[in-house]
């Protein structure tokens, strides 16, 4: 293989004058001696070479183990998901995490990576593959042991594919192609591959970044196919000695978006996804997670928090045997915070990687230095070391799909039996509501705005109903590859219980659930006679023809609330303090804010917890619900205005209906806040905290708006906005809510400044528009990924007009399985 001389360097083995690199030819190097720099270490690091841990590992649980494999490569610098593709801005965010501009945007990878082999017995190195401006990654062992898969991006591009390479660097052979990054892999003992994909082709719900998700091909990198439609990511598969696939699994429901990243697991062609641990432990990053020889337990990176970059945290073992729930299932092995990518040889003996090189660890946490980069290596981190050495195959699980149906079975037992099911009687749940989550072609924060005010991140669609039956079975057929999720609901459609993760079903599956939220260490009861719903055939889910799918507040909502509410509830008249007109304010709307500060809606909210009480959100704990049934005041919207209305509520209440809102359509008012303080800092300044909790001053208004100033500030009608009207003088046009007014008439300057300043961003407005305005154009990067998705044209006119709700469309049904044309036709 042709050498890289330019990247040709040495890699020096620990405190060991006898150690050799061997690359293209073989040199002996001094020890590496820690760099003065450094804080102390969470190892030990031995005089000689094996040290006495590694010694005893080898004539122990390593026997037989000469050589380990792995990967040396400049680690990510931003969240732990980010080492491959794109951002999706040029935000100070893609700036400080990507590592370089190239083709028009920002990229999450850094250049120069190798692939080495380590003689644990004499120190020997070699460097198997190497590439100075490509990437390297993620190897695996074949079975036979006599060849290496592994992610590799060649240098001068961008995407990662999967590699083959025999063990001595020879037979280099590239499987998958294409545009997107193929990383992660793991043999399958069937002869297939699992992976992680950005074929998937979008974006983290809550950053900048794309996302990656499980895939799988055959061995040759042939007949590749989507296993997996979470809209976040699915990181580090792994083969259990039962033939499942071991995965994480990040996804949030109307949840925490950054609590709950656990364990899955998965058969090889796609079929039983069920949580394995942790689906109810937020506040972890379980990655890297692989069996341990010799029990049922599995080792674990237990990053911390919303994970730390390359997976760093202490090193975990998990017991399932205490079911996906129970914290006593969890042992902390290692003293400190700072490993990633542990391999387990049994529950005493561990291969573990470190910022600082490679070590060996018992089951006590002491750890011995294996392996070191020089200091002219830093940039460079070790990662992913394996054995090199042959290894049994797992259990074949037989493939229980049929790619030649769009659709998967679904059994619910008894609806009734489950946690957190109090007050709720046996015929109370009448049908299911199917929602789907949606992915994001794009985004642009960390925040969910502006599709809620600290909702939802994500739009959810309809799919449609399904009836339970009054033994509280259902018997359902649901199209496959979507993430499903359900709200059961009563005689009069109000939410019960709501669904706070997801489902996917493969072409053909048939799976079954016990219950709603059921304990999953407890067997499904035992039943008097067959369940009502299986002695018929599955029903079709059952669409909603009369609504939309896809709801959005401007185009569905609002019109209901300007027949019915907007009369008494406008900037003028504001019965009751509330204002329901559909002015736009600098994000949303004016109507749009009173949802939530009065609290008309209860969207589930984004909390780190779920299977909350019946009733307690959703429809059935949505007040606006109860106003619009005549008893205010003779407000009574159509039957269907209500479905529309309760539907809206169900999907998570979003403000617009397309992503395509991402980004563009905020307009803020510079407002003179120092003379705004002064002149009405007696009563409107206070100390407030933000989210870390730190404290500061700032203006507030504590009104029915609560403390947020955005639905004070009318962009479309400045004239209008409540910081004007509230303390302007009756005579003068106002509302005259201050005791004492604070502006007698609209020639008052401080007035007639803010007033300046609000109809600056109304003209901004009026330029750059909305998602819901006539001539709205998305943003560049929005267009720059839907044509790279293949959804826009690639020579679209810079003032050509953009069908937003017909390109998200697109792009969505792009998703929706459809069987291969050779198995359609049979």
């Amino acid at each position: 293989m042709k050498r890289h001389q330019s990247f040709r360097r040495i890699l020096i083995p620990v405190a060991c004058a006898l150690a050799v690199v061997v690359a293209a030819t073989s040199a002996t190097a001094a020890p590496a001696k820690p760099s003065a720099r450094h804080k102390p270490e969470p190892f030990t690091v031995p005089e000689r070479f094996p040290g006495l841990l590694l010694q005893k590992f080898l004539a122990g649980p390593m026997t037989g183990v000469e050589e380990i494999v792995f990967a040396v490569r400049v680690p990510g610098r931003d969240h732990w998901y980010v080492t491959f593709g794109n951002y999706s801005d040029y935000s100070e965010y893609a700036q400080r995490g990507g590592f370089k501009k190239e083709d028009g945007v920002h990229w999450g990878y850094a250049e120069g990576g190798r692939l080495c082999r380590l003689n644990l017995k004499t120190g020997a190195l070699k460097v198997v593959f190497e590439d100075p401006k490509g990437g390297v990654r993620d190897p695996q062992l074949h079975y036979d042991g006599k060849k290496i898969l592994f992610s590799y991006r060649k240098g001068g591009t961008h995407p990662f594919h999967l590699c083959e390479i025999n063990i001595d660097g020879t037979g280099l052979r590239q499987l998958t192609d294409g545009t997107d990054d193929d990383i992660e892999p793991a043999y399958c003992p069937d002869g297939s591959i699992v992976f992680c994909s950005s074929r998937c082709r979008r974006f983290v719900n809550c950053w900048y970044t794309r996302v990656a998700t499980l895939y799988r091909c055959d061995g040759d990198g042939k007949n590749v196919r989507c296993l997996s439609s979470n809209n976040d990511h699915d990181n580090t598969p792994w083969v259990l000695p039962d033939g499942r696939v071991l995965y994480m699994r990040w996804e949030y429901v109307d949840r925490s978006q950054v609590h709950f990243h656990h364990l899955w697991t998965m058969n090889p062609d796609g079929t039983g996804q069920t949580v394995y641990y942790g689906n109810m432990t937020g506040g972890i990053a379980m990655l890297d997670a692989k069996p341990i020889p010799g029990s049922e337990k599995v080792v674990v990176a237990w990053s911390p928090g919303h994970g730390r970059p390359e997976h760093l945290g202490p090193v975990a073992t998990v017991d399932p045997q205490f079911g996906p729930d129970d914290p006593k299932a969890v042992r902390i092995v290692s003293k400190t915070g700072e490993w990633k990518d542990p391999y387990a040889f049994s529950e005493n003996c561990f291969l573990v990687a470190h910022a600082r090189g490679l070590c060996v660890m018992d089951g006590e946490g002491n750890a011995e230095l294996v392996y070191r980069l020089p200091d002219s290596d830093s940039q460079f981190q070790c990662h992913e070391p394996r054995p090199l050495t042959a290894r049994p195959r797992e259990r074949v699980v037989a493939p229980r799909t049929s790619l030649a149906q769009e659709t998967g079975t679904l059994i619910l037992q008894d609806i009734y039996q489950g946690r957190n099911m109090a007050g709720v009687k046996r015929g109370d749940i009448k049908k299911l509501l199917v929602l789907q989550q949606l992915p994001k072609p794009i985004n642009f924060s960390g925040g969910m705005e502006p599709l809620t005010i600290g909702g939802s991140f994500t739009l959810a669609e309809i799919v449609g109903e399904a009836p339970v039956e009054p033994d509280g079975s259902a018997h359902i057929e649901v199209p496959a590859l979507r993430s499903l999720f359900f709200v059961a609901l009563d005689k009069d459609d109000l939410a019960v219980k709501r669904m706070h993760s997801f489902v996917t079903l493969q072409p053909g599956e048939r799976a079954g659930c016990v219950g709603c939220h059921e304990h999953r260490t407890l067997a499904a009861p035992p039943r008097p006679q067959s369940l009502m719903a299986m002695s018929k055939p599955p029903a079709p889910v059952k669409p909603i023809s009369d609504v939309p799918s896809v709801l959005d507040f401007p185009r569905d909502i609002q019109p209901i609330l300007n027949r019915h509410c907007v009369s008494c509830h406008n900037p003028d008249k504001r019965e009751g303090g509330v204002d329901l007109c559909g002015d736009k304010t600098a994000m949303y709307s004016i109507s749009y804010w009173t949802m939530q500060t009065r609290g008309l809606v209860n969207d589930a909210r984004n909390v780190p917890y779920a299977n909350r009480a019946p009733y307690s959100y959703g429809s059935a704990a949505s007040r606006l619900l109860k106003l619009m049934d005549g008893s205010h005041y003779g407000a009574k919207p159509t039957d269907l205005e209500r479905k529309t209305t309760r539907l809206w509520i169900e999907t998570s209440a979003t403000y617009p209906g397309t992503y395509a809102s991402l980004g563009c359509g905020s307009y803020y008012p510079n407002l003179p806040t120092s003379a705004m303080r002064q002149r009405c800092g007696k009563c409107h300044w206070d100390d407030v905290k933000d989210k870390k909790g730190h404290e500061y001053e700032t203006l507030v208004i504590n009104s029915a708006h609560g403390r947020a100033l955005e639905p004070l500030a009318n962009i479309e009608r400045p004239e209008k906005a409540y910081m004007l009207l509230a303390p302007l003088a009756k005579e003068a046009g106002g509302l005259g809510l201050c005791k004492e007014a604070t502006f007698k008439d609209k020639n008052d300057p401080l007035y007639q400044y803010i007033l300046a300043a609000l109809r600056n961003a109304h003209d901004q407005l009026m330029a750059g528009k909305r998602f819901d305005m006539a001539g709205f154009r998305p943003n560049q990067h929005y267009i720059r990924e839907m044509q790279r998705f293949g959804f826009l044209p690639k020579d679209l006119a810079p003032d050509a007009p953009v069908n937003i709700y017909a390109t998200d469309r697109a792009y969505w049904n792009s998703f929706y399985y459809k069987p291969p044309p050779k198995l359609a036709e049979r």
